[in-house]
C-alpha cells in the first residue's frame, strides 16, 4: 500500500481523485495540502484524510507521505515536483505536465537523481474504451488508419478553475485539454506526431488564452489527425478513426460519467457495437501507479510521455501564433 498526498486539493481533486483513490485498492490517501491551513483542515475533515497541511514543502517532508498527487494550477507544478523530489516522494503530476517541455526536462532530471518515480496522470490510458480501441487499431481491423479525429469540448465560462483563463498561470484550452487528445493519439496510433499546424480563437471572456482551437497532426507513418477543443460547448468527446477497411466512432470515447458504445462499421454498414464504462479509471490509474513504485509493473504514463505531449503544445501554439506549420522534435 502506497500512501499518498494530495498537493493542491481544489475542485479536481474533490470531484476525481476523492472518488480516485476510493475505488484504488493499493493507493491510500493520508494528507493533503491548501495555501490556507484553517481550508486544509476543513477539507481533510470533510473527506476524511487524517493530515492537513498549509505547504508543499510540510506535506513532503512528513514521514508517513509516500508518494504525492499534484493537482495544482499548471504553473505551479514544477516547483512542486522539486519540492517532492527533494523530499524523495514518488509524483504523479496532474496534466498538462508543466508550462513547457524544458521544465518537462527539469522535472525528469530531479525524479532521476533523486531516484524516485514521475508520472503524468494522463488518465484516458487507463481507461477501458481506450485500451480496446487501442487494440482494434493495433489489431489492423481497421486497416491502416488514413485519418483519425479527437475533440474536447466543455463549458468553461465562469469555470470555478479560474486560473484557466490566465496565460501566466498556464491556461488555455489547448492546454488544459488540447493535450488529452493529443495524448489519446499517440496512444491509441502507437505513433509519434512529426508536424503540427495550429489555430486558435479567444474571446472577451478568455482574454489572453484560446477558447477554441483545432490541431492537425501529421503522424510518422502517415495518419493525418485532427484535434478540436473548445471551452465554450456542451461536455462531448468524440473519436473517430478511419481505416482503409473500416471505420471506428464514439460519441464519447472518453468520457468516466456515463457508459459510451463504440461503433465500428464497413461499407457503411454496423459490423460491431460495443458499451465500456470508464468508471474507476482514476482508481486503476492510481493503482498502476502504486505498482509502479513498488516495482511490479511499468507505468503507461511515465514522465517522458508527458514530455512528449508538452512538445505538441507548445508546437501547436508556435504554431497558431505565427501562422506556420511547426516541425517537432523527437526524443
Amino acid at each position: 500500500m502506497i500512501r499518498y498526498g494530495i498537493i493542491g486539493f481544489g475542485l479536481h481533486a474533490v470531484k476525481r481523485m476523492v472518488p480516485g483513490f476510493r475505488q484504488a485498492e493499493r493507493s491510500q490517501l493520508v494528507a493533503l495540502s491548501r495555501r490556507d491551513m484553517e481550508k486544509a483542515k476543513e477539507s481533510a475533515r470533510n473527506f476524511e484524510v487524517p493530515l492537513a497541511f498549509a505547504s508543499v514543502e510540510d506535506l513532503c517532508r512528513h514521514p508517513e507521505v509516500d508518494a504525492v498527487f499534484i493537482a495544482t494550477p499548471n504553473v505551479c507544478h514544477l516547483d512542486d515536483v522539486l519540492t517532492a523530489a527533494c523530499h524523495g516522494k514518488h509524483i504523479l503530476c496532474e496534466k498538462p505536465m508543466a508550462m513547457d517541455a524544458d521544465e518537462c526536462r527539469r522535472m525528469i532530471q530531479a525524479a532521476e537523481k533523486a531516484g524516485v518515480k514521475l508520472g503524468v496522470a494522463q488518465v484516458f490510458r487507463f481507461e477501458k474504451s481506450v485500451r480496446n480501441i487501442q487494440n482494434w487499431a493495433a489489431s489492423g481491423e481497421l486497416g491502416r488508419i488514413v485519418l483519425a479525429r479527437s475533440e474536447f469540448c466543455y463549458p468553461g465560462s465562469n469555470h470555478a478553475r479560474a486560473w484557466i483563463n490566465d496565460r501566466k498561470t498556464g491556461g488555455g484550452t489547448v492546454a488544459d485539454v488540447g493535450v488529452h487528445c493529443i495524448d489519446a493519439l499517440r496512444f491509441i496510433l502507437q505513433d509519434e506526431a512529426v508536424r503540427v499546424q495550429a489555430h486558435t480563437v479567444s474571446d472577451a471572456a478568455s482574454g489572453d488564452v484560446d477558447a477554441t482551437g483545432v490541431l492537425v497532426l501529421e503522424f510518422s507513418r502517415g495518419t493525418l489527425a485532427t484535434v478540436a477543443v473548445s471551452m465554450r460547448a456542451e461536455y462531448r468527446t468524440p473519436m473517430e478513426l478511419v481505416g482503409s477497411s473500416a471505420v471506428l466512432s464514439a460519441d464519447n470515447a472518453f468520457t468516466v460519467d456515463f457508459p459510451l458504445r463504440v461503433d465500428i462499421r464497413r461499407a457503411g454498414k454496423l459490423q460491431q457495437s460495443h458499451e465500456f464504462s470508464n468508471e474507476g479509471s482514476y482508481g486503476r490509474m492510481l493503482d498502476a501507479f502504486t505498482d509502479w513504485v513498488e516495482g511490479r509493473e511499468t507505468f503507461a504514463a511515465p514522465g517522458v510521455q508527458g514530455l512528449q505531449n508538452q512538445l505538441v503544445v507548445d508546437a501547436a501554439y508556435q504554431s497558431a501564433a505565427t501562422g506556420k506549420t511547426v516541425e517537432l522534435p523527437q526524443i
